[in-house]
């Protein structure tokens, strides 16, 4: 199989689920996988595999987000399924870059530099937009060096819609989640009130829950899936910060 050059890119938050099916003599292609509607293939066309008339493909895959390369061992998780083959992982969008400097006139000035940068990226982002985001990334490296006797200001930093909105629907409560009454009586014997204390539990603690089955774990997961959400979440310490200060909110008694 050729997952390893399979193109995916991510819009919002992860992991998200993908699935590829196939049965008698056929060419897998990546346009075959049924991706969530938050996941693009880049390269439909890819080869995946070649089956036989008594082949037959079940494949699940497990996208997350993420930054240069992480080896198979690095992705390997506790509570993996047994039939799990973690692999080798490559985020980085550039292909290849050059830069070629030549000699340039401006006006009768012949003492001009002129730099052409040739950036080849895998179609997730253009190479316009590589180039902006690496000259702001040495911007923030460098910035470190000006002015080392002054204090430097702190940035303003930008806006993240993903992340604000991940937030909001942690703060939510376990009661918009439109659960079935077995599902939702559980979580509530189990003191969840929240989606941000939901997302925190893993699979494994879930299933230890007092009448919580497999139904139920795959109606959950379905449904914080289409939120980009998923249990077993690590959040960070702003985000729980957050949360703290929203239940300590709904906790106090109005006036």
């Amino acid at each position: 199989l050729n997952i390893k050059e399979l193109l995916l890119k991510m819009y919002g938050y992860g992991p998200k689920t993908i699935s590829v099916q196939a049965e008698g003599e056929c060419e897998v292609t990546a346009k075959d996988i049924v991706t969530d509607p938050d996941i693009e293939v880049l390269n439909p066309n890819l080869h995946l595999a070649t089956l036989n008339k008594d082949g037959k493909l079940s494949l699940h895959m497990t996208v997350k987000k993420g930054r240069g390369y992480v080896p198979a061992e690095v992705n390997v998780e506790e509570e993996m399924p047994a039939q799990t083959i973690p692999i080798d992982a490559i985020f980085s969008p550039i292909q290849k870059v050059n830069f070629i400097v030549e000699n340039a006139r401006v006006g009768r000035r012949t003492d001009y530099d002129k730099l052409t940068l040739e950036v080849t990226t895998n179609g997730s982002i253009t190479p316009e937009e590589a180039v902006s985001q690496a000259a702001q990334i040495l911007r923030e490296h460098l910035e470190i060096f000006v002015n080392f006797k002054e204090e430097m200001r702190p940035a303003v930093p930008a806006v993240d819609v993903d992340r604000v909105r991940m937030i909001d629907n942690l703060k939510r409560s376990v009661d918009e989640l439109e659960l079935s009454v077995r599902s939702y009586n559980c979580l509530k014997n189990a003191s969840i009130r929240s989606i941000g204390e939901l997302v925190q539990k893993t699979e494994a603690e879930m299933l230890k829950t007092r009448n919580f089955g497999r139904k139920s774990l795959n109606e959950i997961k379905e449904i914080l899936e289409a939120m980009g959400l998923g249990l077993g979440m690590k959040l960070d310490e702003e985000v729980l910060a957050e949360l703290a200060k929203s239940e300590v909110a709904q906790d106090e008694p109005e006036e």
